[in-house]
């Protein structure tokens, strides 16, 4: 059975699943009801991008080391982005990335996964406007869920959101739940978190 995790809580992957080789990383959410009415302003659809930063030391390198929907597949080919969901229409995982942990560089400390929103600013768009908004981690061997992350508080004003990151520590491999909202309104702005 997966562990629910609420924000700020660790887990370690390597207990949870022993012999662990490959994760997906589901990344999901839903739109918020929008307003219905006469004279309500036809909004377009929220289109949330996934990607994966992978830090050596703490900082990111180079954009080389930033899998999203415009570079699928880091050049280790340890960290594979599976495709751009324009929409987040539908159940289960909108954007999966998947991590084969043997493979990833000795020298990445930890993978983090964020969200931004495409346009956010031209768009007048926020995560006050998503709902249901989680990132899971399940083991690639079985398919078996081994924790969840559902985001819960309220990110009105955030254009992008750090969901979690995995992180190699004493030999094991572990999740953060981290959930923070932030004002970048993209993943170059975003990334700078990082350097």
């Amino acid at each position: 059975m997966a562990v629910s995790l609420m924000k700020g809580q660790k887990i370690s992957l390597s207990k949870e699943s022993a012999g662990l080789s490959a994760v997906t990383v589901g990344l999901g959410w839903d739109e918020a009801q929008k307003k219905k009415g006469l004279f309500s302003r036809k909004e377009r659809a929220i289109d949330c991008d996934a990607s994966a930063i992978l830090l050596r030391n703490g900082v990111l390198a180079g954009k080389e080391d930033i899998v999203y929907f415009a570079h699928l597949k880091h050049g280790s080919g340890s960290v594979i982005h599976n495709g751009d969901n324009l929409t987040g229409a539908g159940d289960g995982d909108d954007e999966q990335i998947i991590v084969n942990l043997p493979t990833v560089p000795a020298d990445v400390d930890r993978i983090v996964f964020v969200v931004n929103i495409y346009q956010a600013v031209d768009r007048k768009q926020h995560f006050g406007m998503i709902k249901n908004a989680f990132i899971r981690i399940v083991d690639s061997r079985n398919n078996t869920e081994i924790c969840r992350y559902s985001l819960t508080d309220d990110y009105s004003g955030s254009m992008a959101m750090i969901f979690g990151e995995i992180y190699k520590y004493n030999n094991e491999w572990k999740f953060n739940a981290i959930g923070q909202g932030t004002p970048d309104s993209s993943l170059r702005e975003l990334a700078k978190r990082f350097t």
